[in-house]
């Protein structure tokens, strides 16, 4: 019962807000263009407290964490991830399905911000514009963030990596940083009730540019999985 109200009350408080935050945005982008990535920042944050205070989800980090020229390959369970990137990096470019991109509002300021459109459909042509737009970012010192799995897989599984992982790898010969997150034990794809307990990063070993391909998916696909063999948080007695 307390997990379901957590639940609804992350719900109502979390999309009102960011109805709110996407409305101030909108307004502001005509005139202060500038002032959308911090109003996508302030959004970031804003999740990040709703679902500290109101799922009673906190956050750790285990390794280090570089900032700087780096790419950054994340494991992708849930939501939560998609959104909170912005709260470890300093405005991070995230590649994100064209579909995504295309949503009323919501998509005009995802595409003022700077997320890349990825379509899965276009090959060869969709991995020059990913790697068009991720050494734009490089060269604004931004952090480039892939999903490289392609969609929210349940905690557990580990999928094999899409090739635009490894096409991206050897055009951009960038050190990679491998991230596992277990996100989905707390909250999981299309699933209303969220849990309460600890999210964790887990940041692997940089690897570096120049590998074989294959080398590089092996390691990528170790690392990002890293946090798959842990139990479940039992549910914080209130």
């Amino acid at each position: 019962m307390i997990t379901a109200l957590r639940s609804l009350a992350f719900m109502l408080a979390f999309y009102s807000g960011s109805a709110l935050l996407v409305l101030t945005g909108l307004l502001a982008a005509w005139p202060w263009p500038r002032a959308v990535p911090a109003i996508a920042t302030a959004w970031s944050r804003f999740h990040r407290f709703c679902a500290r205070w109101l799922l009673g989800q906190k956050v750790r980090i285990e390794g280090d964490l570089p900032q700087g020229g780096y790419l950054y390959i994340v494991k992708h369970e849930s939501m939560f991830e998609t959104i909170d990137l912005l709260c470890l990096f300093d405005r991070p470019v995230i590649a994100a399905k064209r579909e995504l991109l295309d949503m009323p509002f919501w998509g005009r300021i995802a595409r003022l911000y700077g997320l890349i459109p990825v379509e899965r459909s276009a090959g060869a042509s969709a991995l020059r514009t990913l790697r068009a737009a991720a050494r734009a970012a490089t060269e604004q010192g931004r952090a480039v963030c892939l999903f490289p799995e392609g969609t929210r897989v349940p905690h557990g599984e580990t999928p094999p990596l899409r090739a635009g992982f490894a096409g991206l790898y050897s055009l951009l010969a960038m050190p990679v940083v491998p991230i596992a997150i277990d996100s989905g034990r707390l909250s999981p794809r299309g699933k209303f009730m969220k849990r309460a307990g600890t999210i964790t990063y887990k940041a692997g070993e940089i690897i570096p540019p120049g590998l074989d391909r294959r080398e590089a998916e092996i390691r990528v696909h170790a690392a990002i999985n890293a946090l798959n063999s842990c139990p479940l948080d039992p549910v914080r007695p209130e």
